[in-house]
């Protein structure tokens, strides 16, 4: 997600936050991941945040709508493109993988219902995916093994478009690609996101200003996340510990 908002937005500064104290958001109770999100937007927008996005799923269907009743600025939040998977599907079928949190959410239902249009929507839940991608790597043999068992059903069931429903499975892209009948489309949501951004800084004449600086910050261990920024980025950036209060 953050390579796509910098390449669409070269001109803006980014603060990216990872809150790994608390991961995986994916099993954790809505209320809390209200909660945090809610304190997290409102500790950003104190740095001096300009506009927001929520890079995740889960924290989208959990906490999104808190959001945006507490703090008044620009907000992109993530959802699952089941609509243009729709638009896209030729056998009817798709596939949503995404975390069990995301799935079993109000606002993922209400969106099946709003755009589904009768098209058969199969929800893959993905539990251990987005935490064995980043704790071992895209190529380790766990997440080979959980590719295999989370794709296996949309392949069999005839699914010729894949949404990827967690900022995390972009990087294994290829992968989930391989185990699909060929000709599959896989959906992503980073350019999309970042075109919306564009948007809504320009409606609000707040774009440009910066000069493509990044900071990264985590709530946990920052050589942790170091680590895992080189293993995913291939580079070693400085990552600040960040506690939002």
């Amino acid at each position: 997600m953050l390579r796509a908002l910098r390449e669409r937005l070269p001109q803006e500064d980014f603060f990216y936050f990872a809150d790994t104290r608390f991961l995986p958001y994916g099993d954790r109770p809505e209320a809390f991941l209200r909660e945090r999100g809610v304190l997290i937007a409102e500790a950003l927008v104190r740095h001096g945040a300009k506009a927001l996005v929520i890079a995740c799923n889960t924290a989208t269907a959990a906490a999104a709508e808190a959001i945006r009743a507490a703090v008044d600025l620009p907000i992109v939040a993530l959802e699952p493109g089941v609509k243009p998977a729709v638009a896209l599907t030729r056998s009817g079928v798709i596939g949503v993988l995404a975390t069990t949190r995301t799935l079993h959410s109000e606002r993922f239902q209400r969106l099946v219902g709003n755009h589904a249009n009768g098209h058969r929507v199969i929800a893959q839940p993905c539990p251990g995916l987005a935490e064995a991608i980043e704790t071992l790597g895209p190529t380790s043999a766990e997440v080979e093994r959980l590719l295999d068992a989370f794709v296996a059903p949309l392949a069999e069931a005839g699914a010729d478009v894949v949404v990827l429903g967690c900022t995390h499975y972009p990087w294994v892209a290829e992968s989930i690609a391989r185990r699909m009948p060929a000709g599959t489309t896989l959906l992503d949501t980073g350019e999309p996101v970042a075109r919306q951004l564009e948007r809504l800084l320009a409606a609000g004449h707040l774009l440009g200003g910066g000069a493509g600086r990044l900071s990264l910050a985590t709530s946990g261990d920052p050589l942790a996340v170091n680590a895992t920024v080189a293993r995913l980025f291939g580079a070693k950036m400085k990552i600040e510990h960040w506690e939002p209060r």
